[in-house]
């Protein structure tokens, strides 16, 4: 169809690690030409309200918009919605288009995200069970939600507490079911989980643990869900937030490495010259996971944006970010920051019947990961901490009545 558009830098996908990029390149200075490559309808949008906020209030695009339409023009980024990219290929330095169209590039970067993984259960394929990624499905849920009065939760992850948390605010009976013992259980300690869980319960969430789903079943839509304990639960509609998984596809196709994700160096380079791989696609080095490790966060999708935008500027940075992630539900924000898998040790600062509180996980008598909830000033003092591989005094740790910030 035409000669291949050109340009010097195409970034395949306009979420918050894409548009982050964009922006980053701009303002160190690149001056070369952009194409920000969006699959969905719409300009760069915030996620996070997506589980909260949006599904409480009339859901508007336009105040997700992380920027301005007149930005992106004032910038000289050209945005592609509606446009998938089909395939790349990185010898040729060519990016097909789903409607025909190539685009040839000097540099390529997937910001590709990730995919919410689908039930695999019989009835899985009814109508009424949804999952929540884009701004669309959100609109779908919204407006299920608004004529429900049951709502099934599978998953006892982020996505999956907040959208309990918000259904409750709706007034709609909420059923929470997890295959773990615990909520959150890979993503924190028993301390946390049994704070996250207390709470829900408070606010009349049933929570059905250790639970798998045996089937679903309706006519034509979901009407019950069979936990594999025999439950039977009856629902309105049905939340897969069962995680995600990293959007591989288009590097696979093209002979990038991949594994759980693109395989990037410290400057998010992947094995294709001139391919880049950023945000919750990209696994990489890290060094507060001690290996390669795949994030999911806002913070790493504007880090590693930055990292990605001095790699393409020529500039030798490596990436040393300190993970952080945020979770609203109820009246309590939970603030984390590092990773909490290696801990031999953990300080509970606090009280965590109610909060605030925070705890605090130590490595060798490093700190190197904290949980903070409703306690802001403990989150940014805790991140300096990890950040600096802070050794301190476990029992001046341990005295809730010194501030954290003290023991930098």
């Amino acid at each position: 169809m035409g000669k291949p558009t050109k340009t010097d830098v195409l970034i395949v996908g306009a979420g918050h690690a894409g548009a982050a990029l964009a922006c980053a390149l701009r303002r160190k200075g690149f001056a070369g030409s952009i194409i920000l490559s969006n699959d969905e309808a719409h300009l760069p949008y915030e996620r996070p309200p997506l589980s909260k906020a949006c599904l409480l209030g009339v859901p508007s695009i336009d105040k997700l918009l992380l920027r301005e339409q007149d930005f992106w023009k004032r910038a000289n980024i050209d945005i592609l919605t509606g446009c998938r990219v089909a395939a790349i290929d990185p010898g040729r330095n060519v990016a097909k288009l789903g409607n025909g169209r190539s685009i040839q590039f000097s540099w390529c970067v997937l910001a590709t995200g990730g995919r919410a993984r689908a039930l695999d259960c019989p009835g899985a394929d009814l109508s009424g069970i949804y999952r929540l990624r884009t701004f669309d499905d959100m609109l779908a849920l919204h407006d299920a939600l608004s004529s429900a009065e049951r709502l099934t939760v599978i998953g006892g992850g982020y996505i999956g507490l907040e959208v309990a948390a918000t259904a409750r605010a709706l007034g709609k009976q909420v059923d929470v079911v997890e295959t773990q013992s615990r909520v959150l259980s890979r993503s924190t300690s028993r301390v946390v989980s049994t704070f996250l869980e207390n709470e829900h319960r408070r606010h009349g969430v049933r929570l059905h643990m250790e639970r798998s789903i045996a089937a679903i079943e309706g006519e034509d839509r979901a009407l019950t869900v069979q936990l594999s304990d025999g439950t039977c639960l009856f629902t309105d509609l049905v939340l897969a937030g069962i995680g995600i998984d990293a959007e591989t596809a288009l590097a696979e196709a093209a002979g990038i490495a991949c594994h759980a994700g693109v395989l990037v160096d410290s400057a998010f380079r992947s094995s294709a010259p001139n391919v880049l791989a950023i945000g919750d696609c990209a696994r990489h080095p890290n060094d507060f996971a001690g290996g390669l490790w795949r994030l999911e966060s806002v913070q790493h999708a504007e880090d590693s944006a930055n990292i990605a935008a001095d790699t393409i500027l020529g500039r030798t940075v490596s990436y040393h970010d300190v993970p952080a992630f945020w979770s609203d539900q109820y009246d309590f924000r939970l603030q984390s920051a590092g990773i909490a898998r290696e801990a031999d040790d953990m300080v509970v600062r606090g009280d965590t019947e109610r909060g605030p509180f925070s705890v605090v996980y130590l490595r060798e008598g490093r700190i190197i990961a904290i949980d903070a909830v409703n306690a802001p000033r403990e989150f940014i003092a805790g991140r300096r901490l990890i950040a600096e591989g802070a050794s301190v005094d476990r029992d001046r740790l341990a005295d809730s009545g010194v501030p954290l910030r003290a023991l930098a």
